[in-house]
């Protein structure tokens, strides 16, 4: 079992790789996207949240909910954008990450209060969650506290709670790993054909020229103690997945062996009015693998 303070150690190495080969943005007068879009603010509870808000605007809006370590940055624009052209899409800073003000919480269950408490910022009575990995965690807790203001949530490359049984294990290995951007072996297989969707996927969201700034050491402390309790923390009766009602579309990859596949699969069967999809050939980040056709799927499954 790999300690803690060596994951968060080397987690550091992990956000610098991200910051390398960052490029010029967009072309002035291009459309506007998440590479693009100015950054905004809205406060809650004494928090200022920054934000990016474009798309569509009609319909029920789709909050995103970020993985580990993760700002606004490091989704992937094919999927916001392609999301955009038909629904309203905003992404956030939660507490403490990016240029949101406070103190990066270190529980889910505070994660979750805080983006709670940004939605209803917003002013938006009902809206649709996306939440990858980490962010899948706050989308369970928030769709179970709120059922009449979530409508329909995705959970990415995410798990159940309690499903955490290789989590250390894989973070310490993708650090290990020597003259990559530890993406490329969290997030996809090492096929040929996934380690070359991770080289475009890694380009596309390395675009925006205006950045958040990186998570600190010590905000990165908080976010692996929340995401290690609450993975790690027993559920054997699949409470929280029960308690969800609404419908749900599961997304994961053939072999994600950050959060096991098999947790995915977990999910579906106990959660009340789930969909499963599983892409071939593929890890944590199937999202990021497979932009175009998961784009259409979660379009339609929205819709």
């Amino acid at each position: 079992m790999y300690k803690l303070k060596n994951i968060i150690s080397q987690a550091l190495i992990f956000n610098s790789l991200f910051a390398l080969g960052i490029t010029e943005a967009t072309a002035a007068g291009a459309n506007v996207g998440l590479a693009t879009v100015a950054n905004q603010t809205v406060e809650a509870n004494g928090i200022k949240f920054s934000f990016r808000s474009f798309g569509k605007k009609t319909g029920t809006p789709i909050v995103f909910l970020q993985h580990f370590t993760g700002t606004m940055d490091y989704w992937d624009p094919a999927v916001i954008d392609g999301l955009a052209k038909s629904h309203q899409v905003i992404v956030f800073n939660n507490t403490g990450m990016g240029h949101t003000t406070g103190k990066v919480a270190d529980s889910i269950d505070q994660m979750t209060k805080d983006a709670n408490a940004f939605i209803n910022a917003l002013g938006y009575k009902q809206v649709d969650l996306v939440g990858f990995s980490m962010g899948g965690f706050i989308a369970q807790e928030l769709a179970a506290a709120h059922p009449d203001k979530i409508r329909k949530l995705v959970l990415v490359g995410t798990s159940n709670k309690g499903g955490g049984d290789h989590l250390l294990k894989v973070l310490g290995e993708a650090f290990a790993q020597a003259n990559i951007d530890p993406r490329q072996y969290l997030f996809f297989t090492q096929t040929a054909n996934s380690q070359a969707a991770a080289k475009e996927f890694i380009a596309r969201s390395s675009t925006r020229k205006d950045r958040d700034p990186e998570i600190s050491k010590e905000d990165m402390n908080s976010h692996a103690k929340a995401l290690i309790t609450w993975a790690n923390t027993p559920d054997p009766e699949f409470s929280l997945l029960k308690s969800i009602k609404q419908p749900v579309l599961v997304v994961q990859g053939s072999n994600d062996t950050m959060l096991d596949t098999a947790n995915s699969i977990a999910m579906y069967q106990n959660l009340t009015n789930a969909q499963l999809v599983l892409y071939p050939d593929s890890g944590h980040g199937s999202l990021f693998q497979y932009p175009a056709d998961f784009v259409s799927k979660v379009a339609n499954f929205l819709n």
